[in-house]
């Protein structure tokens, strides 16, 4: 059975929101049919915007929206496993998963912006060590979840020891809330995929890339007998639609960047324009999600064209 085909909203909030503006952007997303929401987990503004009025976090955020959605899917791409110990992560995911009613993904990354842990005092350790603690936390994380009520479980790693852990509270969603990993990393990231991603996801890369990194992803899988199809193959890319011209130049200004530019490495131009893009990558690539980077959060009449005039064709 094929998946249905599903767009996401991804947000960037480290670029200058406060939790009133994802709120519109989320209800706005739930309202127009958008599977659903994420959210970058980032604490420093990126490139020549202020920022401001200063970062929100991820998983407050995702709190506060379970509350106030009733249907879509909201997660992060990615969190940081800087940020935060597997343990309590897992607690505030599970939390979050029971207060939406089941509705949570985990996205998890090594964390790679060290501008922002500088900026906050987080530790910022080699990339090796990155690497090495992640592949922890995920063992960790997707364990706790998956140890039976009453039973306790325990790690011993290089970095990070649990004993006797109630491993509590346990989410809705069962065995978890989906976990995704994502990048292009050759070796490690893919086989961390194959042993713990429900969803692997490409950001803002060619097609061609995405090719490549995703044939290694189902070669990890093929490497420890692990069917490839039961990886959840998604893209995300940088959304810029119009009605004409004139509406998609419009657009592309408010967010500081060029409409060649855009149209080559993102997803600009009309509505028809995007459909045929979608069409390629899916075809080339398999991809059953898509999430569409919306940079302008002012905007949501840009998220409303998208619905009515690109979903119904796809």
């Amino acid at each position: 059975m094929t998946e249905e085909f599903k767009l996401r909203v991804f947000t960037e909030p480290q670029q200058g929101a406060t939790y009133d503006d994802l709120l519109r952007v989320a209800r706005t997303a739930e309202a127009a049919g958008y599977d659903a929401f994420f959210r970058s987990d980032h604490y420093l503004k990126m490139g020549s915007v202020t920022g401001e009025p200063g970062p929100t976090d991820a998983w407050v955020t995702l709190a506060g929206l379970a509350r106030e959605t009733s249907r879509l899917r909201l997660g992060t791409l990615m969190t940081a496993g800087t940020f935060r110990l597997p343990g309590p992560l897992a607690i505030s995911v599970a939390q979050v998963d029971q207060m939406s009613g089941g509705r949570v993904e985990l996205g998890l990354g090594s964390g790679w912006y060290g501008d922002e842990h500088t900026a906050y005092g987080i530790p910022f350790p080699s990339l090796k060590e990155r690497f090495d603690r992640y592949a922890e936390q995920l063992q960790i994380i997707t364990g706790l979840w998956a140890t039976p009520p009453g039973e306790t479980f325990g790690f011993e790693g290089s970095y990070y020891t649990l004993a006797d852990s109630p491993a509590l509270p346990k989410p809705v969603q069962s065995p978890r809330p989906p976990v995704l990993i994502g990048g292009t990393g050759k070796k490690r990231t893919p086989e961390l995929a194959a042993r713990f991603a429900d969803e692997f996801n490409l950001p803002f890369v060619d097609l061609d890339t995405a090719v490549t990194q995703y044939e290694r992803v189902s070669a990890a899988c093929s490497a420890i007998g692990r069917d490839p199809g039961e990886i959840v193959r998604s893209a995300a890319l940088v959304l810029c639609v119009g009605k004409d011209e004139a509406e998609i130049a419009r657009r592309a200004e408010a967010i500081g960047r060029e409409v060649p530019e855009l149209r080559a490495n993102g997803l600009a131009g009309t509505p028809d324009e995007i459909v045929d893009k979608i069409g390629t990558w899916r075809e080339r690539t398999g991809i059953t999600r898509l999430y569409l980077q919306v940079l302008d959060l002012s905007d949501l009449d840009h998220l409303e064209l998208v619905a009515s005039a690109v979903a119904p064709q796809l």
